[in-house]
C-alpha cells in the first residue's frame, strides 16, 4: 500500500476515534452542573477550537514523519534539547517578572530588554523543537505500550497523541455537607487568582456550595493535553496517564466516568497506577539515567501540577504532607458526618494555615479540594482519607500478573460493586 494512502487511512481512523472520545467524555448534566454553568459560560475553555488546532498540528507532524528517519540517539538529543530550551524560557519569564516587581528598578522595561531578547530567541527555538519532541515521545510511549502488551499488532488504540499547551483550569463544586464532585467545569487558562477567588465566592454564596478552581497537569481529550514542564520523568508519566483515559473511554469504566464518585476514583487511580508503570518502561528503555533519584523528582512535580500543593525542599524534610493531609481529611469527614459543617470549614481553614507555614501554599482548603484531589488514590494516605475505592484498585493491581491483565479486568467494570466482587469482598 502506498505510504500516502496508508497515512490517510491512519488519520481517518484517528478522526473516528476522536469523534467517539469527544462524545463519550461529555459530562453528565444534572441540576447542580446546570446551575453552576450560569456563572461560567462566558469563561469556559473552548475545547472545539483547541482540538481542531491540535489535530491539525498532529496531521502536519505525521506528514513530516521526521523522527522515523532519525537515529535513536539523535531522537534522545532532540528531547533533551527541548527540555533544556524550555527551562531557559521559564527562567527568562521568571526573571522578567522579578525585574518588574523590584521596587528599586526605576525603568523595568529597559532593565528587562536583554532578557526579553533572550526569551525571544529561546521561544523561537522551543517552537521549532516542540513538534519533534512531541513526535519522539509519542513514539517512545507507543513502543512501551507494545512491549507491555497494550498495543495489538504493534499499534495502540487509540494511537498515542498529545500536545503541550496552557491547560484549562478546573472548577470543582461540592456540597458543603459532604465531599462529592457535583460539577467539574473547564475554564480558560488565563484566569488570575483574584478572578478565580471572586468566582468561587460568588458561586458559594449564591448556591450554598463549596467550590474551588484548581490547576491540572493533563487532560484526556484527543489529542491529550499536557502542561509545559522541564521534567521529562513527569512528562512521560503524564502522557501515559492521559492515554489511559483515552483507552478507558472506549470501555465501560471510562464511559461511566461521571456516573458516580466511586467510578471517577476508579478511573483516576487506574490512570495514575498505569501512567507510572508505562512511564517507568519508557525511562528504562530510552532514559535509564533518569531513573536515578527519580522518586523525589516525580513527587515534587506531581504536587506542582496541582494534585496536592507545591512543596519547598525544606518542607519535604520536616513535614509529611500526605500524612498531615490524611489526618485533615479524616477529621473533616468526622465533623461532616456529625452535621457540623461550619466547624469542619473552620477546621479546614486552620489546617490550611498550618500547611502554609510548612511551605505548602494551598490557596483554599475546602470540601471541593478533597472532592478533586481525593480521587487520585494510587498512593495510600493523602486527601483520599478512608475512601475504600483507591485501596481496592491498588489491591486488584497487586493481584494481577501484569498491567495488561489489570487493565483488561478493571476497564470492563461498571461499578464499584464489580470491583469488590472481583476481589471477593
Amino acid at each position: 500500500m502506498p505510504k500516502c494512502l496508508s497515512r490517510l487511512i491512519d488519520w481517518v481512523v484517528k478522526a473516528l476515534v476522536l469523534a467517539f472520545l469527544l462524545t463519550a467524555s461529555t459530562p453528565v448534566v444534572d441540576e447542580t452542573y446546570d446551575r453552576v454553568r450560569r456563572f461560567t459560560r462566558g469563561i469556559e475553555f473552548d475545547y472545539a477550537t483547541w482540538t481542531a488546532n491540535a489535530a491539525w498540528s498532529k496531521i502536519q507532524q505525521a506528514a513530516a514523519a521526521t523522527p522515523n528517519y532519525i537515529r535513536a540517539e539523535k531522537q534522545k538529543q532532540i528531547v533533551a534539547r527541548y527540555f533544556s530550551v524550555t527551562q531557559r524560557v521559564l527562567l527568562a519569564e521568571a526573571q522578567i517578572n522579578l525585574i518588574y516587581t523590584n521596587p528599586e528598578i526605576s525603568d523595568p522595561a529597559a532593565a528587562a530588554a536583554w532578557v526579553r531578547e533572550e526569551l525571544k530567541v529561546s521561544t523561537e527555538e522551543q517552537r521549532r523543537l516542540l513538534p519533534l519532541a512531541e513526535t519522539v515521545l509519542q513514539m517512545q510511549v507507543g513502543e512501551a505500550l507494545a512491549e507491555m502488551g497494550l498495543a495489538p499488532l504493534g499499534q495502540s488504540v487509540p494511537p498515542v497523541l498529545y500536545h503541550v499547551s496552557p491547560l484549562p483550569l478546573a472548577l470543582i463544586v461540592s456540597p458543603r455537607e459532604r465531599i462529592q464532585t457535583d460539577a467539574n467545569i473547564s475554564l480558560r487558562a488565563d484566569l488570575n487568582p483574584e478572578q478565580q477567588s471572586r468566582l468561587e465566592d460568588y458561586i458559594d454564596q449564591t448556591l450554598n456550595v463549596s467550590s474551588l478552581v484548581v490547576p491540572v497537569g493533563g487532560i484526556g481529550a484527543y489529542p491529550t493535553m499536557v502542561m509545559e514542564t522541564t521534567d521529562l520523568n513527569w512528562q512521560v508519566e503524564t502522557i501515559a496517564h492521559e492515554w489511559i483515559h483515552n483507552y478507558l473511554s472506549l470501555r465501560p469504566l471510562g464511559m461511566n466516568y461521571e456516573t458516580s464518585p466511586e467510578l471517577r476514583t476508579m478511573n483516576e487511580t487506574t490512570a495514575s497506577i498505569a501512567g507510572k508503570e508505562i512511564g517507568q518502561q519508557v525511562l528504562r528503555r530510552h532514559y535509564p539515567e533518569r531513573l536515578i533519584g527519580q522518586e523525589t523528582g516525580l513527587q515534587t512535580l506531581r504536587l506542582f501540577d496541582g494534585r496536592e500543593g507545591m512543596p519547598t525542599l525544606q518542607a519535604e524534610t520536616v513535614f509529611d504532607f500526605r500524612a498531615e493531609m490524611h489526618i485533615t481529611r479524616l477529621e473533616v469527614d468526622k465533623l461532616l458526618a456529625e452535621g457540623k459543617v461550619e466547624e469542619a470549614e473552620a477546621y479546614m481553614e486552620q489546617r490550611r494555615r498550618v500547611f502554609w507555614e510548612h511551605g505548602y501554599p494551598i490557596r483554599k482548603l475546602n470540601q471541593a479540594y478533597f472532592a478533586f484531589y481525593g480521587a487520585y488514590a494510587d498512593v495510600p494516605g493523602g486527601a483520599a482519607g478512608e475512601d475504600p475505592v483507591g485501596p481496592a484498585v491498588r489491591e486488584l493491581r497487586a493481584r494481577s500478573a501484569s498491567l495488561k491483565e489489570f487493565l483488561e479486568r478493571i476497564s470492563w467494570m461498571n461499578s464499584f460493586e464489580d470491583l469488590k466482587a472481583a476481589l471477593g469482598q
